[in-house]
């Protein structure tokens, strides 16, 4: 590789990893708007029928354990789409390492963001193992 063409080649890692992550932040976006609608939708629809069945029931003890149900299953969802978009971010990152080191022609060498992309990405992987179905006893966002 010549130096003629070194700045070039780093500026398309530059720009790719650019717009991989304005991907990578649109589609996270784009995942809690639709899940903020939902939940919206479903709330609505849920707490008109609440209310009347507890003004009627008098079973507060009921309501509040249905909403700390839907906490968890939201909590489960957000923590999904959080790994989701730590596991894109680490992709692109790693990869956009890859096109500078192979820019300035060291290929081999150490990616040092690689570890640090893998400690982070374990504690959402541990975070949503905690909250997984079935050991929250919460009910389903969806």
């Amino acid at each position: 590789m010549s130096n003629e063409t070194i700045p070039l080649n780093l500026f398309k890692a530059n720009l790719e990893l650019q717009l991989r992550l304005q991907r990578l932040v649109q589609e996270n976006g784009q995942q809690w708007l639709e899940n903020a609608t939902r939940a919206g939708k479903d709330g609505i629809a849920e707490s008109g029928a609440e209310i009347e069945s507890l003004l009627k029931a008098q079973n507060w003890q009921r309501q509040f354990q249905y909403h700390v149900g839907g906490a968890q299953a939201l909590t489960q969802v957000a923590i999904k789409n959080q790994t989701t978009f730590t596991q894109g971010l680490q992709i692109a990152i790693q990869d956009w390492q890859k096109s500078v080191t192979q820019a300035v022609g060291q290929g081999d060498a150490v990616l040092p963001f690689q570890d640090i992309f893998k400690q982070w990405g374990a504690v959402w992987a541990s975070a949503q193992d905690k909250e997984a179905p079935g050991k929250t006893g919460g009910r389903n966002a969806g």
